[in-house]
């Protein structure tokens, strides 16, 4: 049985690659990126896949038994059509099944909700292609965060419009678990599953990091218009407007969903805690 991971240069993709390898074997993993020398270092064969190429694809997936298909990370307008390529060449080349990385988050009412939409649609395409599924609806990865430390240390604070919206983090350590699991049992097929921790306020959020980092943070809340602002000015209008609206969504609750973590995986998400402390040691 050959499995295939998309973008297996990122990190998430490389989770789910370092995972799949420790469930089934290095022989029966197959990397694909769109740079294939960025991901030799997961020690898997790697074949080159660019989402807008249908061409590679129909030879990145030959001989692939199940494909987990990374959402990417371009432009809303493009991304439905650069799954497609993914979903077409699976189908032409025989492969049984295709796991998705899906997103947690509102439909409409906030920025970014078009992002929501077009992984929506791209489930729908999977869901129709004939083909064996299983999607998971990822929540927000706590990496971003701790990664981020230097930064909010310098600040003194951790401020978005999140106000008191609770969100269940992740982490890519975790979901690299979980989708091994999905990739590799099929009582998983025809499921969508919300792969996510639990849920929180950035007020707890800023208390954890305190925690396990010795730190001194607080939560300063402001407007979705104010924070919208500045997040623009820092990171363009597209990456910006898109943080902003993961927020907001934080505030009205599109995160705050019930977990199937334990359905797919048969054990207890970690804690926020747990989850920090294994990335501090990471780093250190």
């Amino acid at each position: 049985m050959k499995i295939a991971v998309t973008s297996a240069s990122g990190k998430l993709g490389a989770s789910i690659v370092k995972h799949l390898v420790h469930l089934i074997g290095k022989e029966n993993v197959i990397g694909i990126a769109r740079t294939p020398e960025k991901a030799v270092h997961l020690g898997v064969e790697i074949r080159k896949g660019d989402y807008n190429s249908r061409e590679q694809f129909d030879g990145a997936l030959n001989g692939v038994d199940t494909v987990l298909l990374v959402s990417g990370m371009d432009t809303p307008d493009k991304r439905i059509i650069q799954h497609r390529n993914v979903i077409e060449a699976a189908k032409q080349n025989g492969v049984q099944k295709i796991v998705y990385t899906s997103i947690v988050g509102a439909e409409e009412g906030n920025a970014f909700s078009p992002i929501v939409q077009t992984n929506r649609q791209t489930e729908k395409d999977i869901q129709n292609s004939g083909l064996n599924w299983v999607i998971g609806r990822n929540g927000i990865y706590i990496e971003p965060d701790l990664e981020y430390i230097d930064t909010y240390v310098k600040e003194g604070e951790i401020r978005n419009c999140a106000a008191d919206g609770k969100c269940t983090y992740t982490s890519r350590e975790e979901l690299g678990f979980a989708y091994a699991k999905m990739l590799t049992e099929d009582k998983h097929n025809a499921q969508i599953y919300n792969l996510v921790g639990n849920g929180i306020t950035q007020t707890q959020l800023v208390e954890k990091i305190n925690k396990v980092f010795n730190t001194n943070l607080v939560f300063k809340n402001e407007s979705v218009e104010a924070y919208k602002a500045e997040r623009t000015e820092a990171l363009g209008d597209f990456m910006g407007t898109v943080i902003a609206g993961i927020y907001e969504g934080i505030k009205e609750g599109a995160n705050d969903v019930s977990s199937d973590f334990v359905t797919v995986t048969g054990r207890p998400h970690l804690s926020t805690i747990e989850m920090m402390k294994n990335f501090k040691n990471t780093q250190e």
